[in-house]
């Protein structure tokens, strides 16, 4: 017991002379600082000249990327597919590499529908797919297929999602 008290009390103790002698170094170099500002206030702000192509660059560039940006988030559709009917069952393969190809699946209500998951991604957010509406979370094993099988009761939209909810993809029940 003794032995801890004074090791932390030594601990303290070189934490204490180490704040002092730091406080008074940094009152020294302050006090050369606030003489070095007063002499350099004078020239603080240099304008940097740009020749005109470089700003006409600068410019186009950046309303480039924001109009590639508005695209991606705004105007681009999501890849989508009609489920293929096969004896009585709706059959879609779903690539999951880096999100969901197809993201959108057209299939009938009240029809069984199949979704074979194929996972090419090997990120954890990826691993796992859950559509809440059916009440099914499924574990994804990488470069295998998994099937899922529900039935839509009535026409609307049913949303899937990986794990973490940051890759999404619909259902559309017609």
């Amino acid at each position: 017991m003794l032995k801890k008290a004074t090791f932390f009390g030594t601990l303290v103790g070189i934490g204490f002379l180490i704040g002092a002698i730091s406080g008074a170094i940094a009152a020294d170099m302050s006090s050369d600082r606030d003489m070095q500002m007063e002499s350099s206030k004078t020239n603080q702000f240099k304008a940097i000249d740009q020749p005109l192509t470089n700003k006409i660059i600068v410019t186009v560039v950046g309303a480039g990327l924001i109009g590639v940006e508005l695209w991606w988030f705004l105007l681009s559709k999501p890849k989508s597919k009609k489920a293929e009917d096969a004896s009585g069952i709706q059959e879609v393969t779903v690539v999951v590499d880096g999100g969901y190809e197809p993201s959108r699946i057209v299939v009938n209500a009240g029809q069984l529908v199949r979704l074979n998951f194929l996972r090419r991604d090997p990120s954890s957010c990826l691993e796992e797919v859950r559509l809440a509406d059916f009440h099914i979370a499924q574990y994804l094993e990488l470069n295998k297929t998994t099937t899922i099988e529900f039935t839509p009761p009535k026409a609307g939209n049913y949303e899937f999602a990986c794990g973490m909810n940051m890759f999404r993809g619909a259902i559309e029940a017609k």
